[in-house]
């Protein structure tokens, strides 16, 4: 694993953390396709499955970096709900969404953590559930498309089961992003709201993942013969890439459906199962 694979996984990462064509079925793809031109085995060493996470950290960066100010708010706003015994605050409530649909998350995506790990080496199943997404995709739009009230703000049913989306979309080929944008549009939310609440939404998610693996996963003898400045570039190229993913994401969602993220996944997802159920 070199540099430029590196800085390829970076940009990869970053774009389609949180564009809705699943992170993890890229990350995937784009592994198995160099090790397929390199003559090398399909299989992850320590150090390419940590660089999954700090990948993921670097785009953990962005979120946290362009949503600031509306963390900061919640934060304070759930303190005060403490404090006050009073939680009717627009951002306490959202604070307490977040917190309870995490908890969600966790519940199902634990149970599928040997699985997803198991579908790395399958690039084939992960093509299937990625034509899966563009599916979801341009159903929800439709039916989004003859909602015509839209919501604006989240409750109880609507937080909770975006976040069983988001627990399902442990599985490499289900984009996060995808799942839970898409739930919010079925359960009637507008495309800016349902973003926005799935980029909240992802921040505990992957901060519990990023700094959980070390400790639980990792061998400090391994780790020790890590490059850790390759590493790093992968980190700071997500990040970056990140950032402006987000800006320029929610700017095309306010104008645009996600009707070309859904082709996009058809795609991609069928052209990779082609692809490796014939190479194998």
């Amino acid at each position: 694993m070199g540099y430029i694979e590196v800085i390829l996984m970076g940009i990869v990462q970053g774009l389609s953390e949180f564009l809705p064509i699943s992170s993890s079925a890229h990350l995937v793809f784009t592994s198995n396709i160099c090790k397929l031109f390199n003559g090398t085995e399909a299989a992850y060493n320590a150090q390419e499955v940590f660089l999954d996470i700090v990948l993921h950290f670097g785009t953990l960066v962005a979120v946290l970096i362009y949503y600031r100010s509306e963390i900061w708010q919640i934060i304070k706003a759930l303190y005060f709900a403490c404090k006050n015994k009073d939680f009717s605050a627009p951002e306490a409530k959202l604070g307490i969404y977040i917190i309870a649909g995490t908890c969600v998350t966790v519940m199902i995506a634990y149970p599928l953590h040997d699985i997803a790990e198991m579908l790395v080496f399958s690039p084939f199943t992960v093509g299937v559930l990625l034509t899966f997404t563009g599916f979801l995709l341009l159903f929800s739009e439709y039916i989004s498309k003859n909602i015509l009230e839209k919501k604006t703000s989240i409750d109880w049913k609507t937080a909770l089961l975006i976040a069983a989306a988001q627990g399902i979309a442990a599985l490499p080929g289900f984009s996060r992003s995808g799942l839970t944008i898409s739930t919010g549009l079925l359960c009637g939310l507008d495309r800016n709201t349902s973003a926005r609440y799935s980029f909240l939404l992802s921040i505990p998610i992957i901060l519990g993942a990023s700094m959980l693996y070390p400790f639980i996963k990792l061998d400090l003898n391994e780790a020790a013969r890590f490059n850790f400045l390759l590493l790093a570039t992968g980190a700071a190229i997500s990040a970056v890439v990140g950032f402006f993913c987000i800006k320029y994401f929610i700017k095309f969602i306010s104008k645009f459906s996600l009707k070309a993220f859904g082709i996009y996944c058809l795609i991609v997802g069928i052209s990779m199962t082609a692809l490796f159920y014939f190479v194998k």
